[in-house]
């Protein structure tokens, strides 16, 4: 099973890169102190974040230009990280999913990158970041009904189905993480003026705290323009 960045993507977004977790053997049931982080997090972000206009925060300018490249309304449909940030902006409490869905937004908030995870056992073949053809099928995180992309937008796929719509925006229901999850791949995406380097310190923060409160272990790798693709 393969993880690979269409070199169409790169060519489009050449300063891409992408942290990859692989986690094998984890314990995804609630009662850690994973959810006490993200609680942490969120308050510390609240407090950083005041009211300055998001739209305008450097880290996502550059999600909101590549939402509009591909065709996607940034007003309308915010990447995983913005959304994350207006809900703590506006003083919601993010709820706690399962510890691992709890870290990876710990880490998404901290470092201003959008993050994501599937469950591994529940991916069928290679899974590909790439521009969509308009006939793939998708199903929405935590409902039934098909809602396939459009074409040319940036999604991640596997070999029957999209896991993830307009790059960050909405997880698939098929590969969700769920609290019977045992091995799972995270990614924590990065356009510039975000780096390779700081890309790298989140992989390596994210592998550590899956460790710490999920047990298992842990395996990372970066993807980029050098680098478009690794074993899961």
């Amino acid at each position: 099973m393969q993880l690979t960045i269409d070199p169409r993507i790169v060519a489009m977004y050449p300063s891409l890169c992408i942290g990859v977790v692989i986690a094998r053997g984890v314990d995804n049931r609630p009662g850690g102190a994973a959810a006490e982080l993200l609680a942490t997090r969120t308050a510390e972000v609240r407090y950083s974040l005041g009211a300055s206009p998001l739209g305008q925060h450097p880290r996502i300018i550059p999600w909101r230009n590549a939402y509009s490249a591909f065709g996607a309304k940034p007003s309308k449909y915010n990447c995983s990280v913005e959304a994350l940030l207006r809900r703590v902006q506006k003083g919601d409490v993010l709820p706690s999913i399962n510890p691992l869905v709890d870290l990876y937004n710990s880490i998404s908030l901290k470092y201003v990158i959008p993050a994501g995870g599937e469950d591994l056992a529940k991916v069928e073949g290679d899974v590909t970041l790439t521009f969509a053809t308009g006939n793939e099928r998708y199903i929405g995180l935590n409902s039934d009904l098909p809602d396939n992309p459009k074409a040319g937008e940036v999604v991640y796929t596997d070999a029957r189905d999209v896991l993830c719509r307009r790059w960050n925006w909405r997880e698939s229901d098929k590969t969700k993480l769920t609290t019977e999850t045992r091995e799972a791949v995270i990614v924590l995406e990065g356009l510039a003026p975000v780096t390779r380097e700081e890309i790298a310190a989140a992989t390596g923060e994210m592998a550590e705290l899956i460790t710490a409160h999920c047990g298992g272990a842990c395996v990372t790798r970066l993807l980029d323009a050098g680098a478009l693709s690794c074993g899961l």
